[in-house]
This record gives C-alpha cells, structure tokens and sequence, in this order.
C-alpha cells in the first residue's frame, strides 16, 4: 500500500501552519507563541521526514510506469525531498534553540528559513502533482485494460483466426488511441517526440 500520496499533504499543509505562528510570534514577540511556532516548526519536521520515507517506499513502485522525462522528475522530486527533510529538521533545531534561549535574532532566522522551506515545499508539491497527473498513467493503464478485455471477449466469440487478429489490432489502435488523448489533454509530447531528444 502506497502511503505518500495519504501522508503527503501533512508535509504541505504543516510548514504553512508553522509559518503563520512564526509571523505572528514575529509580529507580537509574544513567548507563548514562540513556544507554539517551534512545536510547530518541529512537528512539521518531523511530518516532512515521515513524508520523505514514503516517498522513498513509493518511488520504486511507481518508477517502471514513467515516461524518461517522469522518471528524471522524479529522481529530482525524490532529492529535493530530501533536502527539505534535513532542511526542516535544522530549522526547527535552530528555532528551538532560539525559543528556548529567548534569542529573537536566532527565532527570526529561523522563520526566514522556515518561508524559504515553505515556499519550496509547495514548489515540491506542485513537482509531485506533475508526476502523477503528466507522467504517471494509473487512469490510462485502467482504460488500456479495459480496450483489452473487451477485445479479448469478442475474440472468444469467434472461431476464425483472421477475425480473431482483426479484433486485436483494433485493440491495439484503440490502446494507441487512448494513449495519443491522454498524452494531448495533459500537455505531453508523444513518445515519438520525446525519444528524438
């Protein structure tokens, strides 16, 4: 069972929340809300990290099913997820260590490099999208396999092999068909196109 694409939106959603306390705390210097935007920044860490480790258990699953130019996407999602890990995790280091010192320059800094991660959170999620909806083909598989099985039931109805083939090619120009549509409403190059580069 794939868990990232359940797990993932924690890893969206969590930095932006700890953002907003962070400011807030930079706007009020309130230590109340100091405290909450480092347990903040901390569980986001962590929810990054638990999110990392999904995506690395998924990739592999879904890495065969990729065009060449989504599997290079996803080697750069797979690195950039990475980064943002260890990212969150130093900054929430840094911005306890602020908090628990009661130093405001060392919790600013780590607010600044909280936005900056954030930011490049949504960047990753919008990378991610791209892999499932441009280059993955879960749907296109499921419309693929169904042009198949209905070509193999009417193959089963016939007894001459001429009208037998007949059916399968045109399965498989429906299969080419489907594939062509699919690749035109997202925006990709055919695998003509894609390969000549």
């Amino acid at each position: 069972m794939m868990l990232h694409p359940a797990t993932v939106h924690f890893a969206m959603v969590l930095p932006a929340v700890a953002s907003v306390f962070g400011l807030i705390y930079l706007l009020k210097k309130e230590r109340a809300i100091s405290k909450i935007s480092a347990r903040m920044t901390l569980v986001a860490a962590f929810a990054m990290v638990g999110v990392w480790y999904t995506g690395n258990q998924a990739g592999p699953e879904i890495y065969d099913y990729l065009s060449k130019a989504g599997k290079h996407e996803l080697m750069e999602h797979k690195a950039l997820g990475l980064y943002l890990a260890i990212a969150m995790g130093s900054i929430a280091v840094i911005q306890i260590i602020g908090c628990r010192f009661k130093k405001f320059a060392i919790e600013a800094l780590a607010i600044l490099l909280l936005f900056i991660a954030t930011l490049t959170t949504f960047a990753q999620g919008k990378d991610g999208g791209e892999i499932v909806y441009n280059y993955g083909m879960p749907f296109k598989a499921h419309m693929i396999q169904d042009s198949l099985n209905d070509a193999y039931n009417e193959a089963q109805d016939e007894e001459e092999d001429e009208a037998k083939l007949e059916i399968y090619e045109d399965a498989l120009d429906d299969v080419k068909m489907i594939s062509e549509n699919v690749d035109k409403i997202y925006g990709n190059k055919p695998p003509k196109e894609e390969d000549e580069e």
